[in-house]
């Protein structure tokens, strides 16, 4: 599998191990580790949209 070509800063690389387990490296080799984290930044996204959306409407109420 061809590498993506990923340009990245060591704060990128720190985030990534951090929340991830594993650097941008293995993140641009692996397509299992891209489709993982991936479903897994969706997944908190859509919490994420969820309590901004909630605080939102206990605010305008």
């Amino acid at each position: 599998m061809d590498n993506l070509g990923l340009t990245y800063t060591g704060e990128m690389e720190k985030a990534m191990q951090q929340n991830h387990g594993i650097g941008f490296a293995e993140y641009e080799r692996k397509l299992n580790n891209r489709l993982q984290i991936e479903r897994e930044r969706e997944k908190s996204y859509k919490q994420a949209s969820r309590v901004v959306n909630e605080m939102e409407r206990k605010v305008h109420r």
